[in-house]
């Protein structure tokens, strides 16, 4: 996993940097924020390690720009040990605060502390489970009462806007927007409701009922409701 490092301290970043390579993660050292808007500009990280005072800006506020914009666990390096800095840190959005000087093994515990939240985090979101089915968001399967479902790329796409929008009614041309893909091939009406029928008869049974039709208007996914 990638961590990006940024600290002014040349000495203290090397050292950082070292140790993170020896836990096995893929660390690169930027000293300011200009340098860390470049580098998260063209590259995927999957940490954060940020020191609150650095010579071109402030990490706080920095951090606090970041999660307007993306979704990356933060651990602030500071000397700023006081209370009230620490509250201001965790509202900007940190994951931790470590104050310095600190222990290098205890900051890669409590680097690999965070980032195991966020890969439950992450697990969590990318799959949803409802009544007898469970699914999967990122291999793009469904299962129902553990067993795999056969759908379409277009019913999965479905499935998917009705899950993004539970007890929501969803117009047919809500859907039917949904459903053009990139060039544009047209799916009309009567094409959508035979998506939505030979969807709802692949998740639904007697026991469970995922999609009911709101007549005249569209449909709306009512989760495990009969």
């Amino acid at each position: 996993m990638r961590v990006l490092v940024i600290e002014d301290d040349v000495a203290l970043a090397k050292g950082l940097k070292l140790n993170l390579e020896l836990a096995g993660y893929q660390p690169d050292v930027v000293y300011g924020v200009k340098e860390a808007e470049r580098f998260l500009d063209g590259c995927q990280v999957d940490l954060l390690l940020l020191d609150v005072n650095l010579p071109d800006g402030n990490g706080v506020v920095f951090a606090r720009e970041l999660r307007g914009r993306i979704d990356i666990p933060i651990i602030f390096l500071t000397a700023r040990d006081l209370d009230e800095d620490m509250i201001v840190g965790f509202q900007a959005g940190a994951d931790d605060y470590i104050t310095k000087p600190f222990n290098v093994q205890v900051l890669i515990q409590r680097v690999n502390a965070v980032l195991r939240r966020y890969q439950v985090v992450q697990e969590e979101a990318a799959r949803l489970s409802v009544g007898n089915l469970v699914i999967d968001f990122e291999s793009y399967t469904v299962m129902k009462n553990g067993d795999v479902l056969s759908l379409t790329p277009t019913e999965f796409k479905l499935l998917v806007k009705f899950c993004q929008n539970p007890g929501i009614v969803l117009t047919r041309q809500v859907l039917l927007e949904e459903l053009w893909d990139k060039e544009e091939n047209y799916v009309d009406e009567h094409t959508l409701t035979i998506f939505v029928s030979r969807l709802r008869s692949k998740i639904s049974d007697e026991t469970y009922s995922y999609i009911k039709t709101m007549y005249g208007t569209g449909y709306r996914w009512i989760g495990e409701e009969i």
